[in-house]
């Protein structure tokens, strides 16, 4: 929420003349750090930001990423994710045709720190349900995604439309199957899904203080009343999260600020109004600095299980995470809302179910086949989805994205979806080999085939996959149709690049 113009006027009249940050921020930031003060101005005056990028483990781990495409980048190790590496400032990955195929999302590095805090086990169970409550732009919801491997649910949420069309387009780029996005206030969920989860991601909107390096506007719209503003709201998200967890559940919360109010805190007064909840690792203490007790006003048992990640100590922006668990003895309601009815959505017809077929057995391996089985297939309209195994009721829900877009039927033909060609080879068990053949393609025509061009080259006639080809990988890109000599581009119209 931002403050009023008024408000935003009177904030930055107030601005110190030396670092041009708010004069009463930096003098709760003096309270805050003591001697440690200077080190975190002197952090701002430096003017230093560092770039992040994280690979999709969906498409290709780690390791194999540095192998084959480690020396594009000034690529360095983010010591506290996994798949996370810093990159140098002019290596701009993400003009790269590697980003377009989804083999890595841009983020900042310590924003990075939040999902590893979920602890999504590696073995996970078909039936493991995590919620991103705030996804957009969807940074956080693609690092949990790839910790799922394509299996369980991952709902993600956004409540402002544009911005959870973003989310949903981010998803679809880097192939994630079973993801099920939705555009709804925490409360309509609530009220939907009691107890329905088993790991819920709070990435709490707040006032922003932790991005003023790399944020100028975030300067201007910071206010004392803001900040009020912005932990009352930080409330209500987590008072809402908590109906949603199951017994034994793990909520994270996690926050881009510095405010104590928003903070250790929204922790205090989460504990305070939840006495089911109690604060546990984070798994991150090895990296940041442990929360204070002494930033809260009424301070709680375990605040030195959050952390708090400082600029001045670290290669990143500001952050506090904080992780609690729920009792397994505490109530569980989540017997109250139904399962999801064989007939609660449109099935194929005949002669819609031979087309689809038909498609499958022209462009998919045996065991594609099988896995585009494994789910339950829906149509809404003309839209073919596949969704997930497990899943939740969300009729009378808003939905932007409802698991994996199939493709549509159009004048009794089906016509690809860009999403099955980026997600078919995420699904568990599945590879880019699953396609039958493909248009193959370097990367010189890869820049000209996400421009939109026809491509000459002689392929078998229909709907082919478009593979980049590239030191020994195989990425899918989107959809041609061949005629046998030129390949008819089918790159959506709005990601291509003029």
């Amino acid at each position: 929420m931002k403050p009023s113009d008024n408000q935003n006027t009177q904030a930055a009249s107030l601005l110190d003349e030396q670092t041009g940050l708010p004069a009463a921020f930096l003098q709760r930031m003096e309270g805050m750090l003591g001697e440690r003060y200077g080190d975190f101005l002197r952090s701002f005056s430096l003017g230093e930001r560092y770039h992040g990028l994280r690979v999709n483990p969906l498409k290709l781990s780690a390791p194999d990423f540095l192998q084959r495409h480690g020396a594009l980048f000034h690529l360095s190790p983010v010591p506290w994710a996994p798949t996370g590496f810093y990159y140098a400032e002019d290596d701009r990955p993400g003009k790269s045709v590697l980003h377009e195929a989804g083999l890595y999302y841009i983020q900042e590095p310590s924003a990075m720190s939040a999902a590893e805090a979920l602890d999504i086990p590696e073995d996970l169970p078909d039936d493991f349900r995590v919620l991103d409550l705030c996804a957009a732009p969807g940074g956080k919801t693609t690092q949990i995604a790839g910790k799922m491997g394509g299996k369980g649910l991952l709902a993600a949420n956004e409540i402002i439309p544009s911005r959870a069309a973003i989310l949903s387009q981010n998803i679809e780029r880097l192939g994630i199957p079973n993801a099920l996005v939705l555009n709804e206030t925490p409360a309509r969920l609530a009220e939907r899904y009691p107890c329905a989860f088993d790991r819920i991601l709070v990435d709490a909107p707040c006032s922003g203080e932790g991005m003023y390096r790399k944020n100028d506007a975030a300067v201007t719209e910071w206010s004392e009343e803001n900040v009020s503003r912005c932990a009352a709201r930080q409330d209500e998200i987590l008072n809402e999260a908590a109906k949603m967890l199951k017994p034994g559940g793990r909520l994270v919360y996690s926050t881009c600020t510095f405010a104590p109010a928003e903070d250790e805190g929204s922790a205090c007064r989460f504990l305070a109004a939840h006495p089911e909840f109690s604060l546990a690792d984070t798994g991150l203490s090895g990296y940041f600095a442990a929360g204070q007790a002494r930033f809260a006003e009424t301070p709680v048992p375990g605040l030195e299980k959050t952390v708090r990640v400082w600029p001045h100590e670290v290669h990143g922006e500001g952050h506090f995470v904080a992780a609690f668990v729920k009792s397994a003895d505490a109530p569980d309601f989540s017997d109250s809302f139904p399962s999801p009815q064989p007939g609660s959505h449109a099935v194929l017809n005949k002669q819609q179910q031979a087309l689809f077929d038909a498609f499958c057995k022209e462009t998919l391996s045996p065991r594609g086949q099988a896995a585009l089985e494994t789910g339950t297939l829906a149509l809404f309209g003309e839209e073919l989805y596949r969704l997930p195994a497990v899943t939740l009721p969300y009729d009378r829900l808003k939905v932007v994205r409802s698991g994996m877009h199939l493709g549509s039927f159009r004048k009794n033909r089906f016509e690809p979806a860009h999403a099955l060609a980026l997600a078919l080879p995420c699904l568990p068990g599945l590879s880019a080999e699953d396609f039958v053949s493909a248009a193959e393609i370097s990367m010189e025509d890869a820049q000209r085939y996400i421009r939109g061009e026809a491509l000459p080259q002689s392929a078998p006639k229909g709907w082919l996959p478009v593979m980049l080809i590239e030191n020994g990988g195989r990425y899918p890109l989107g959809w041609c149709k061949s005629d046998g000599r030129m390949l008819k581009n089918h790159y959506p119209k709005g990601l291509r690049r003029l």
